[in-house]
């Protein structure tokens, strides 16, 4: 059970998530995920983990998803 007022590193929103860690980086890289870095490593609120379970998450990542396909269409047009 993920608690919101408690903090997890990246290896336990991992296997919250059950995500590889090459998307997990991504997700944090792209502030989908939002993190803190303490001494090195990453540290997540468990409501932030709650958020990507909720509906509006995957509008959101929708949303970033369109961007880039759009972007990349328009990219390709140009060659």
């Amino acid at each position: 059970m993920i608690e919101p007022n408690k903090i997890y590193t990246t290896k336990e929103t991992q296997d919250f998530l059950k995500i590889s860690k090459s998307t997990m980086k991504r997700l944090l890289k792209q502030g989908i995920v939002k993190a803190y870095k303490v001494g090195g490593t990453y540290r997540i609120w468990g409501d932030e983990i709650l958020k990507l379970l909720s509906p509006k998450t995957g509008e959101r990542i929708y949303g970033v998803y369109h961007k880039i396909k759009e972007k990349t269409k328009k990219t390709i047009e140009k060659w």
